[in-house]
């Protein structure tokens, strides 16, 4: 393998603006841990901020000396991408707001009257920004230096590495800079781009009508965030706004108070600025917003209806049997998929997170435990920041294949499996009963002369 020196020759324009940058680097604003999916990726590994290409080799050591990879699936969602056109909307409402209304003297407030234009534009609508790209070239090249034996420039020519993505052009334009990243990495001329599109496997929750009826549509279903956005400390978070910019209270709505935490968010993400957005939410009121949005994403996304686990089957099956034919192909000692780099969204990776049981916490998550909860285990600004990635990878050991699993390059173990990497029958065993059901015809298929989904309270 050719390694970093080749990477720094082909990629070194994006290597200096986002490797170790010494003083010039803005600081980064105080709230930066708090943007859930909408946060840097190197707020969950800092010791990127110096070095965007460090790896720490321990964390992808065999089990053992006796163990050697044999395949590595990841399923890794899409870049730093553009806002929606909603939040967009809801930028611009709060700029308008703030130039007509704010009388406060603030010096950062005058920054914002006299220095910062509206550039976001509606039909940005979620695009993958420069960053985004970096983001995938960045992480390829750190896969590749973690699992060399696995992604190598043989297995690369040798069609031994997949890719598939979501229809979604961020996800499309996100596998291509990580096949971008390793052509580099790996010392490869031609750049041809290759990948398989699968909305069943990569936007499953588009194809399930229990969900879409049952949770997405159903104005019930997110009853715990409706309730939260009227709670005593989301009222105290539009106070606290409103008297920043020296307004009346009942200017900063809760939309409006999402919309500065949010803008703050991207101007961070997408241009690396501590955006004078920035001064309008305080530590306090960014966990406040924090939880607001993991609300959403809990019961939308992961334990607060069944179904939103559910929806997931597809991919949790489609992964098992590409690891069970590697298991089978490890016996007759010819292993030809090498690598599977699966390409999503947040919305892709949290599903099937909560149905393996990650991050499950002994009480729900509701609009009345907020202080209860300041240490939940559902938190997505470490979980699903952009570029958050599921890494499972098999080693053929003499007592047996073994599994392990890392989430944003950082090992992990199973739910109740103590073992970091424990044999493949072990994991297996362990997920039984979603092996043998998880039917998704069933699951999603909606109840008869029902439109609502059942909820696992």
């Amino acid at each position: 393998m050719l390694g970093r020196d080749v990477l720094v020759a082909v990629f070194g324009l994006w290597l200096v603006r986002f490797s170790a940058g010494g003083s010039a680097r803005p600081p980064a604003p105080p709230i930066a841990s708090y943007f859930g999916t909408k946060g840097r990726y190197e707020e969950v590994n800092p010791y990127l901020i110096d070095d965007i290409l460090s790896v720490n080799k321990s964390w992808s050591e065999p089990p053992s000396a006796d163990c050697r990879p044999a395949h590595l699936t990841a399923v890794v969602r899409h870049g730093t991408r553009f806002p929606t056109a909603k939040n967009i909307r809801r930028i611009g409402r709060l700029h308008d707001a703030v130039l007509r209304h704010a009388r406060s003297a603030h010096a950062w407030l005058d920054e914002i009257r006299a220095g910062w234009d509206m550039w976001y534009t509606e039909d940005m609508d979620g695009r993958l920004v420069e960053k985004g790209r970096d983001d995938h070239r960045h992480l390829a090249a750190r896969l590749a230096t973690a699992f060399p034996a696995l992604i190598s420039r043989e297995n690369l020519l040798g069609g031994r590495v997949a890719f598939v993505t979501s229809s979604k052009h961020r996800c499309v334009e996100s596998v291509e800079a990580f096949q971008q990243g390793l052509h580099g990495f790996l010392g490869v001329k031609e750049i041809s781009y290759r990948q398989t599109v699968n909305d069943k496997l990569m936007r499953f929750f588009d194809h399930c009508k229990n969900f879409i009826e049952g949770v997405e549509k159903n104005k019930t279903a997110l009853r715990e965030v409706e309730l939260f956005k009227s709670s005593a400390e989301m009222r105290n978070v539009q106070k606290r706004i409103a008297d920043r910019l020296q307004v009346p209270h009942d200017y900063i709505t809760p939309d409006l108070a999402e919309a500065a935490f949010f803008l703050c968010s991207y101007e961070f993400s997408i241009k690396s600025l501590n955006s004078p957005w920035c001064n309008l939410v305080d530590e306090a009121d960014a966990q406040v917003l924090e939880y607001k949005n993991d609300l959403k994403q809990y019961w939308k996304r992961a334990y607060g209806h069944d179904v939103s686990r559910k929806s997931s089957c597809p991919l949790f099956h489609d992964l098992f049997r590409r690891l069970d034919q590697v298991v089978y192909d490890i016996r007759f000692g010819v292993v030809t998929d090498a690598v599977t780099i699966k390409v999503g969204h947040a919305e892709t990776l949290l599903p099937l997170l909560s149905l393996l049981g990650f991050f499950r916490n002994d009480k729900h998550l509701t609009a009345m435990n907020f202080r209860e909860q300041r240490q939940r285990a559902f938190r997505t600004s470490q979980i699903a920041p952009y570029a958050a990635n599921l890494v499972f990878v098999l080693y053929e050991c003499d007592d047996g294949v073994r599994l392990r699993f890392l989430l944003n390059e950082r090992p992990l173990a199973f739910p109740d499996l103590s073992d970091p990497a424990p044999l493949y029958q072990t994991v297996r065993d362990h997920y039984m009963r979603l092996l043998n059901g998880c039917d998704f015809q069933k699951e999603c298929e909606l109840p008869r002369g029902r439109g609502t989904t059942r909820s696992e309270l």
